[in-house]
């Protein structure tokens, strides 16, 4: 009887989620199809640190349409994004009490985005204008990589990149929720200066330490302006 009265508590909040999460699927599979559109001149652009496609090949049948997907896919995701993030926050919103939480909570949605695009630029911009001339030219060897191998380095940085930039908001929220504070941050900078080594790890597939530094740093960043978003809220 117990399990029945749960299960018909929990039944509209599935439901609701379900609601959300087939909204935020319509917009996503909606903008990757307008990405299609467009997408080639995406990739023209993403291509420009190596010089262009001339300086790629392509070694499978369905490498080209494979690479075009996965670029249509982020686009469309990022298209999305606000869509995403306003499901998603509006199925999180009632749980909470107080109308301001909800307004911080609904407030932050233009900041997702911003931060997100932030951190795609910042891998463009930055990380690969300095990553891909010293992988290309490293001992004097001509390369000449796959395009479905660059596009998959690119596209991997660019949205990992921009998760990681997701960081100051969250703290933000928590801290307006006071889950975290400033004290707590600031006694956890080792951890986070160990965290941001993995994550640089993960997120760069290379091993030398110029392209870890690239993203530790702006990482470390982050994590400094956390703790003043957490300030300036308590």
């Amino acid at each position: 009887m117990k399990e029945d009265s749960l299960l018909t508590a929990l039944a509209p909040h599935f439901n609701e989620l379900r609601s959300r999460l087939l909204k935020a699927l319509i917009a996503l599979v909606v903008c990757v199809i307008a990405s299609f559109f467009f997408s080639e001149k995406v990739i023209a652009f993403l291509v420009e640190p190596i010089g262009g496609l001339q300086n790629l090949q392509s070694i499978e049948v369905t490498e080209t349409i494979s690479v075009y997907m996965r670029v249509s896919l982020l686009s469309g995701f990022i298209l999305a994004l606000p869509v995403v993030a306003y499901q998603i926050i509006a199925f999180i919103a009632p749980a909470l009490e107080k109308p301001e939480e909800k307004h911080w909570f609904y407030s932050s949605i233009p900041f997702i985005v911003i931060l997100f695009c932030g951190g795609v630029a910042f891998t463009y911009f930055v990380m690969l204008k300095a990553a891909i001339p010293f992988l290309v030219g490293f001992m004097g060897v001509t390369t000449v990589p796959r395009l479905s191998n660059y596009m998959g380095f690119v596209l991997n940085l660019m949205f990992w990149v921009g998760v990681c930039f997701e960081a100051p908001l969250v703290v933000l929220v928590l801290a307006k929720l006071k889950i975290v504070n400033t004290g707590l941050l600031l006694k956890g900078w080792r951890a986070a200066i160990v965290l941001s080594a993995l994550l640089a790890a993960v997120i760069t597939p290379t091993t030398d330490p110029v392209n870890m530094a690239l993203l530790m740093a702006p990482l470390m960043g982050l994590y400094l302006l956390s703790i003043l978003m957490a300030f300036l809220v308590r």
